[in-house]
Protein backbone atom coordinates (compact mmCIF):
# COMPACT_ATOMS: atom_id res chain seq x y z
CA UNK A 1 0.00 0.00 0.00
CA UNK A 2 1.40 3.28 -1.09
CA UNK A 3 2.30 6.11 1.90
CA UNK A 4 0.78 9.08 2.00
CA UNK A 5 3.16 12.05 1.35
CA UNK A 6 3.20 14.66 3.55
CA UNK A 7 5.16 18.21 2.44
CA UNK A 8 6.63 19.81 5.75
CA UNK A 9 7.24 23.55 4.89
CA UNK A 10 10.13 24.63 7.22
CA UNK A 11 13.29 22.87 8.55
CA UNK A 12 13.86 24.64 11.34
CA UNK A 13 12.51 22.84 14.63
CA UNK A 14 8.66 21.61 14.01
CA UNK A 15 9.61 20.52 10.74
CA UNK A 16 12.03 17.81 11.35
CA UNK A 17 10.30 16.69 14.16
CA UNK A 18 7.19 16.19 12.46
CA UNK A 19 9.00 14.34 9.49
CA UNK A 20 10.65 11.96 12.34
CA UNK A 21 7.20 11.40 13.88
CA UNK A 22 5.74 10.72 10.74
CA UNK A 23 7.97 8.53 9.18
CA UNK A 24 7.65 6.73 12.42
CA UNK A 25 3.72 6.39 12.07
CA UNK A 26 3.82 5.23 8.12
CA UNK A 27 3.46 8.47 6.47
CA UNK A 28 6.70 9.27 3.46
CA UNK A 29 7.57 13.34 4.34
CA UNK A 30 9.28 15.87 2.59
CA UNK A 31 11.05 18.59 4.51
CA UNK A 32 11.32 21.91 2.13
CA UNK A 33 13.58 25.06 3.20
CA UNK A 34 14.20 28.35 1.50
CA UNK A 35 17.50 28.46 3.32
CA UNK A 36 20.35 26.85 1.69
CA UNK A 37 21.30 25.05 4.61
CA UNK A 38 20.52 24.79 8.09
CA UNK A 39 20.80 27.82 10.09
CA UNK A 40 23.92 27.99 12.35
CA UNK A 41 23.89 30.51 15.15
CA UNK A 42 20.99 31.26 17.24
CA UNK A 43 19.11 32.15 20.62
CA UNK A 44 19.61 29.66 23.17
CA UNK A 45 16.19 28.23 24.08
CA UNK A 46 14.55 25.84 26.90
CA UNK A 47 13.58 22.19 25.74
CA UNK A 48 11.06 21.82 28.25
CA UNK A 49 7.86 20.88 29.70
CA UNK A 50 5.59 18.44 26.94
CA UNK A 51 8.96 18.64 24.55
CA UNK A 52 10.83 16.70 27.48
CA UNK A 53 8.87 13.44 26.94
CA UNK A 54 8.90 13.83 22.92
CA UNK A 55 12.65 14.20 22.98
CA UNK A 56 13.05 11.07 25.44
CA UNK A 57 10.92 9.20 23.33
CA UNK A 58 12.60 10.54 19.93
CA UNK A 59 16.06 8.89 21.98
CA UNK A 60 17.78 12.71 21.67
CA UNK A 61 17.38 13.61 25.15
CA UNK A 62 20.89 12.65 26.01
CA UNK A 63 22.24 14.42 23.12
CA UNK A 64 20.59 17.64 23.99
CA UNK A 65 21.96 17.06 27.39
CA UNK A 66 25.88 16.93 25.66
CA UNK A 67 24.79 20.07 23.47
CA UNK A 68 23.17 22.07 26.66
CA UNK A 69 24.53 26.17 27.59
CA UNK A 70 26.22 26.28 30.22
CA UNK A 71 24.23 29.01 31.61
CA UNK A 72 23.35 28.23 35.39
CA UNK A 73 22.30 31.73 36.52
CA UNK A 74 20.62 34.78 36.03
CA UNK A 75 22.52 38.44 37.22
CA UNK A 76 19.96 41.29 37.73
CA UNK A 77 21.43 44.61 37.23
CA UNK A 78 19.62 48.18 37.51
CA UNK A 79 19.69 50.76 34.97
CA UNK A 80 22.73 51.88 35.74
CA UNK A 81 24.42 48.34 35.63
CA UNK A 82 24.72 47.94 39.57
CA UNK A 83 24.25 44.19 40.83
CA UNK A 84 20.47 43.56 42.10
CA UNK A 85 20.69 40.03 42.47
CA UNK A 86 21.25 36.71 40.99
CA UNK A 87 18.91 34.00 40.15
CA UNK A 88 19.97 30.12 39.88
CA UNK A 89 18.21 28.85 36.72
CA UNK A 90 18.58 24.97 37.10
CA UNK A 91 16.20 23.14 39.31
CA UNK A 92 15.51 19.31 39.79
CA UNK A 93 11.69 19.66 40.28
CA UNK A 94 11.45 20.78 37.01
CA UNK A 95 13.94 19.10 34.59
CA UNK A 96 14.82 21.64 31.36
CA UNK A 97 17.82 21.33 28.89
CA UNK A 98 18.59 24.79 27.41
CA UNK A 99 20.48 24.45 23.83
CA UNK A 100 20.61 26.76 21.01
CA UNK A 101 18.39 27.02 18.45
CA UNK A 102 20.78 25.38 15.80
CA UNK A 103 21.83 22.50 17.66
CA UNK A 104 17.78 21.38 18.56
CA UNK A 105 17.58 21.81 14.71
CA UNK A 106 20.41 19.69 13.91
CA UNK A 107 19.91 16.85 15.92
CA UNK A 108 16.19 16.77 15.21
CA UNK A 109 17.44 16.98 11.36
CA UNK A 110 19.82 13.89 12.30
CA UNK A 111 16.96 11.79 13.57
CA UNK A 112 14.59 12.44 10.56
CA UNK A 113 17.28 12.37 7.56
CA UNK A 114 17.13 9.41 6.90
CA UNK A 115 13.33 8.54 6.55
CA UNK A 116 12.56 12.05 4.49
CA UNK A 117 13.47 13.71 1.86
CA UNK A 118 14.90 16.99 2.80
CA UNK A 119 15.25 20.10 0.27
CA UNK A 120 17.21 23.15 0.62
CA UNK A 121 16.93 26.37 -1.10
CA UNK A 122 13.12 26.00 -2.35
CA UNK A 123 10.35 27.57 -1.41
CA UNK A 124 6.15 26.80 -2.06
CA UNK A 125 4.47 29.36 -4.65
CA UNK A 126 1.65 28.22 -5.33
CA UNK A 127 -0.96 25.32 -3.67
CA UNK A 128 -3.91 23.83 -5.32
CA UNK A 129 -5.63 21.44 -3.26
CA UNK A 130 -9.16 19.23 -4.27
CA UNK A 131 -11.00 16.29 -2.41
CA UNK A 132 -8.02 14.23 -3.03
CA UNK A 133 -5.08 15.94 -2.44
CA UNK A 134 -2.45 18.76 -3.27
CA UNK A 135 -0.59 20.33 -6.87
CA UNK A 136 2.04 22.14 -5.23
CA UNK A 137 4.77 24.66 -7.45
CA UNK A 138 7.89 25.49 -6.04
CA UNK A 139 10.40 28.30 -6.66
CA UNK A 140 12.81 25.92 -8.18
CA UNK A 141 11.95 22.24 -8.44
CA UNK A 142 9.61 20.44 -10.52
CA UNK A 143 5.24 20.48 -9.94
CA UNK A 144 4.60 17.51 -7.24
CA UNK A 145 1.32 16.52 -5.80
CA UNK A 146 0.95 15.60 -1.96
CA UNK A 147 -1.69 14.17 -0.12
CA UNK A 148 -1.29 16.57 2.87
CA UNK A 149 0.58 19.77 3.58
CA UNK A 150 2.13 21.09 6.47
CA UNK A 151 3.25 24.67 7.11
CA UNK A 152 5.58 24.92 9.94
CA UNK A 153 7.55 27.64 8.05
CA UNK A 154 7.48 29.75 11.28
CA UNK A 155 6.30 33.39 12.48
CA UNK A 156 5.94 34.38 8.70
CA UNK A 157 4.66 31.47 7.05
CA UNK A 158 4.49 31.32 3.85
CA UNK A 159 1.72 28.56 3.89
CA UNK A 160 -0.67 30.62 6.39
CA UNK A 161 -0.16 33.67 3.51
CA UNK A 162 -1.10 31.24 0.59
CA UNK A 163 -3.87 29.33 2.31
CA UNK A 164 -5.30 31.63 5.03
CA UNK A 165 -4.62 35.28 3.83
CA UNK A 166 -2.11 37.81 4.47
CA UNK A 167 0.09 37.84 8.35
CA UNK A 168 -1.90 41.16 8.87
CA UNK A 169 -4.90 39.47 9.73
CA UNK A 170 -3.56 36.85 12.18
CA UNK A 171 -0.32 38.86 13.61
CA UNK A 172 -0.74 41.59 16.69
CA UNK A 173 2.50 43.27 17.38
CA UNK A 174 3.39 43.36 21.57
CA UNK A 175 4.73 46.84 20.58
CA UNK A 176 8.47 45.19 21.37
CA UNK A 177 11.14 44.90 18.84
CA UNK A 178 13.54 42.04 19.84
CA UNK A 179 17.20 41.99 18.42
CA UNK A 180 20.53 39.73 18.73
CA UNK A 181 24.36 39.49 17.75
CA UNK A 182 26.54 37.24 17.96
CA UNK A 183 29.78 38.43 20.18
CA UNK A 184 33.51 37.10 20.47
CA UNK A 185 34.22 34.34 23.25
CA UNK A 186 35.83 36.45 24.98
CA UNK A 187 32.82 39.25 25.35
CA UNK A 188 31.66 37.23 28.54
CA UNK A 189 34.09 36.54 31.84
CA UNK A 190 31.68 33.77 33.26
CA UNK A 191 30.30 31.31 30.76
CA UNK A 192 27.69 29.63 33.54
CA UNK A 193 26.54 33.29 33.59
CA UNK A 194 23.43 34.94 32.21
CA UNK A 195 23.39 38.96 32.99
CA UNK A 196 19.93 40.76 32.18
CA UNK A 197 20.05 45.07 32.49
CA UNK A 198 16.77 46.42 32.33
CA UNK A 199 15.66 50.27 32.34
CA UNK A 200 12.42 51.68 31.13
CA UNK A 201 11.05 50.45 28.37
CA UNK A 202 14.16 48.41 27.38
CA UNK A 203 15.96 45.10 28.71
CA UNK A 204 19.61 44.41 27.73
CA UNK A 205 20.92 40.68 28.08
CA UNK A 206 24.66 39.30 27.60
CA UNK A 207 23.52 35.66 27.35
CA UNK A 208 26.96 33.16 27.50
CA UNK A 209 25.11 30.71 25.31
CA UNK A 210 27.20 27.29 23.96
CA UNK A 211 30.35 28.60 22.18
CA UNK A 212 28.99 32.19 20.64
CA UNK A 213 27.87 34.51 23.01
CA UNK A 214 24.79 36.63 22.34
CA UNK A 215 23.87 40.76 23.11
CA UNK A 216 19.70 40.28 23.35
CA UNK A 217 17.65 43.31 23.00
CA UNK A 218 14.17 43.73 23.81
CA UNK A 219 12.72 47.04 23.65
CA UNK A 220 9.98 49.88 23.00
CA UNK A 221 10.63 52.19 20.31
CA UNK A 222 9.88 56.06 20.88
CA UNK A 223 8.29 55.59 17.77
CA UNK A 224 6.74 52.54 15.70
CA UNK A 225 7.37 52.46 12.13
CA UNK A 226 6.15 50.18 9.46
CA UNK A 227 8.44 47.12 9.85
CA UNK A 228 10.90 46.62 6.58
CA UNK A 229 12.36 43.07 7.44
CA UNK A 230 15.18 43.81 4.65
CA UNK A 231 15.98 46.94 5.54
CA UNK A 232 19.30 46.39 7.91
CA UNK A 233 20.26 49.62 7.74
CA UNK A 234 16.78 50.78 9.36
CA UNK A 235 17.06 47.76 11.77
CA UNK A 236 20.07 49.27 13.18
CA UNK A 237 19.52 52.95 13.47
CA UNK A 238 16.49 51.79 15.75
CA UNK A 239 18.44 49.77 18.15
CA UNK A 240 21.10 52.85 18.40
CA UNK A 241 18.42 55.17 19.24
CA UNK A 242 16.93 52.98 21.30
CA UNK A 243 19.37 52.50 23.99
CA UNK A 244 21.74 55.22 23.23
CA UNK A 245 21.53 56.49 26.59
CA UNK A 246 21.88 52.74 28.28
CA UNK A 247 24.91 52.68 29.94
CA UNK A 248 26.70 49.43 31.64
CA UNK A 249 28.06 47.71 28.08
CA UNK A 250 25.33 49.19 25.86
CA UNK A 251 27.69 51.53 23.82
CA UNK A 252 29.74 47.82 23.24
CA UNK A 253 27.02 45.86 22.59
CA UNK A 254 25.30 48.39 20.14
CA UNK A 255 28.40 48.47 18.66
CA UNK A 256 28.76 44.84 17.74
CA UNK A 257 24.98 45.25 16.48
CA UNK A 258 26.21 48.15 13.98
CA UNK A 259 29.25 46.34 12.67
CA UNK A 260 27.04 42.91 11.91
CA UNK A 261 26.50 42.28 8.03
CA UNK A 262 23.00 40.93 9.20
CA UNK A 263 22.08 40.59 12.83
CA UNK A 264 18.51 39.68 13.69
CA UNK A 265 15.71 41.99 14.24
CA UNK A 266 11.92 41.27 14.07
CA UNK A 267 8.93 42.87 16.24
CA UNK A 268 7.63 40.36 18.88
CA UNK A 269 4.78 39.28 17.64
CA UNK A 270 2.15 36.87 18.55
CA UNK A 271 0.17 34.79 16.17
CA UNK A 272 -3.79 33.84 16.76
CA UNK A 273 -5.86 32.13 14.11
CA UNK A 274 -9.41 31.33 13.92
CA UNK A 275 -8.46 27.58 12.59
CA UNK A 276 -4.99 25.94 11.73
CA UNK A 277 -6.15 23.52 9.00
CA UNK A 278 -8.39 24.02 5.76
CA UNK A 279 -8.59 21.66 3.87
CA UNK A 280 -5.68 19.14 3.38
CA UNK A 281 -3.07 21.87 4.76
CA UNK A 282 -2.33 22.47 8.61
CA UNK A 283 -0.07 24.72 10.40
CA UNK A 284 2.42 23.72 12.74
CA UNK A 285 4.15 26.04 15.53
CA UNK A 286 4.54 29.17 15.26
CA UNK A 287 2.77 29.35 11.72
CA UNK A 288 -0.75 28.28 13.90
CA UNK A 289 0.18 30.00 17.48
CA UNK A 290 3.37 32.37 17.83
CA UNK A 291 3.59 33.33 21.67
CA UNK A 292 6.65 35.64 22.03
CA UNK A 293 8.63 36.20 24.94
CA UNK A 294 7.71 32.55 27.08
CA UNK A 295 10.70 31.65 25.51
CA UNK A 296 8.81 27.68 25.03
CA UNK A 297 8.28 27.99 21.14
CA UNK A 298 10.39 25.37 20.34
CA UNK A 299 9.17 23.24 22.87
CA UNK A 300 5.69 23.46 21.89
CA UNK A 301 6.54 23.12 17.88
CA UNK A 302 7.77 19.52 19.39
CA UNK A 303 4.89 18.71 21.07
CA UNK A 304 2.73 19.60 18.49
CA UNK A 305 4.52 17.91 15.97
CA UNK A 306 4.47 14.66 18.13
CA UNK A 307 0.88 15.46 18.53
CA UNK A 308 0.01 15.95 15.04
CA UNK A 309 1.51 12.95 13.54
CA UNK A 310 0.01 10.42 16.51
CA UNK A 311 -3.56 12.54 15.59
CA UNK A 312 -2.71 11.69 11.92
CA UNK A 313 -2.24 7.90 13.05
CA UNK A 314 -5.35 7.63 15.60
CA UNK A 315 -7.25 8.21 12.29
CA UNK A 316 -6.16 7.19 9.08
CA UNK A 317 -7.56 8.45 5.68
CA UNK A 318 -9.35 10.97 7.84
CA UNK A 319 -6.99 14.29 7.95
CA UNK A 320 -10.00 16.18 8.80
CA UNK A 321 -10.50 14.27 12.22
CA UNK A 322 -6.92 14.22 12.49
CA UNK A 323 -6.44 18.08 12.41
CA UNK A 324 -9.07 18.71 14.24
CA UNK A 325 -8.30 16.69 17.54
CA UNK A 326 -4.38 17.32 17.20
CA UNK A 327 -5.41 21.29 17.12
CA UNK A 328 -8.03 20.65 20.37
CA UNK A 329 -5.07 19.15 21.70
CA UNK A 330 -2.73 21.74 21.22
CA UNK A 331 -5.10 24.90 22.24
CA UNK A 332 -5.05 23.83 25.42
CA UNK A 333 -1.38 24.19 25.72
CA UNK A 334 -1.31 28.08 23.74
CA UNK A 335 -4.44 29.35 25.33
CA UNK A 336 -3.25 30.24 28.50
CA UNK A 337 0.10 31.35 27.56
CA UNK A 338 -1.13 33.42 24.76
CA UNK A 339 -4.03 35.23 27.36
CA UNK A 340 -0.60 36.11 29.51
CA UNK A 341 1.67 37.31 26.71
CA UNK A 342 0.72 40.98 27.86
CA UNK A 343 1.09 40.45 31.47
CA UNK A 344 4.60 39.07 30.98
CA UNK A 345 5.72 42.24 27.94
CA UNK A 346 5.07 44.66 30.93
CA UNK A 347 6.94 42.81 33.78
CA UNK A 348 9.73 42.27 31.95
CA UNK A 349 9.87 45.36 30.26
CA UNK A 350 7.83 48.09 32.35
CA UNK A 351 7.45 51.09 31.28
CA UNK A 352 8.12 53.55 33.98
CA UNK A 353 10.71 53.30 36.88
CA UNK A 354 8.19 52.88 39.49
CA UNK A 355 7.45 49.84 37.19
CA UNK A 356 10.98 48.63 37.13
CA UNK A 357 11.14 48.91 40.86
CA UNK A 358 8.13 46.82 41.60
CA UNK A 359 9.72 44.23 38.91
CA UNK A 360 12.67 44.19 41.01
CA UNK A 361 11.57 43.94 44.45
CA UNK A 362 9.30 40.93 42.81
CA UNK A 363 12.63 39.68 41.54
CA UNK A 364 14.32 40.11 45.12
CA UNK A 365 11.90 38.03 47.24
CA UNK A 366 11.86 35.18 44.69
CA UNK A 367 15.55 35.32 45.43
CA UNK A 368 15.42 34.80 48.93
CA UNK A 369 12.60 32.23 48.18
CA UNK A 370 15.35 30.22 46.54
CA UNK A 371 17.54 30.90 48.82
CA UNK A 372 15.89 29.76 51.31
CA UNK A 373 14.63 26.96 49.62
CA UNK A 374 18.12 26.02 48.85
CA UNK A 375 19.62 25.75 52.47
CA UNK A 376 16.58 23.76 53.35
CA UNK A 377 17.55 21.06 50.99
CA UNK A 378 21.17 21.13 51.36
CA UNK A 379 20.09 20.88 55.26
CA UNK A 380 18.08 17.52 54.94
Amino acid sequence: MKKPEVLIVGAGIAGPALAYWLSQNGYRPTVIEHARQLRSGGSAIVVKGPAIPVADRMGILPQLRGLATRNRSLTLLDPGGRRILQLPLTSDKAPTVEVTRADLSEVLHRSAQTEAEFLFDDTVTALDQDEGGVDVTFRRSAPRRFDLIVGADGMHSTVRRLVFGPERQFASDLGLYGATVPLEPDAIEDPNEMTMLTAPNRMLVLHPSRTTPLAIFTFRAAQLAPHDRKNIALHKQTVADAYADVRWRAPELVAAFLDHPAPFFDPLTTVRMPSWSRGRVVLLGDAAAATALLGDGSSMAMAGAYALAEELAAHPGDHARAFAAYESRLRREVGPRQRRVGLLSRLMVPRTRPGLAVRNAVGRAVGRTNRIASREAANR
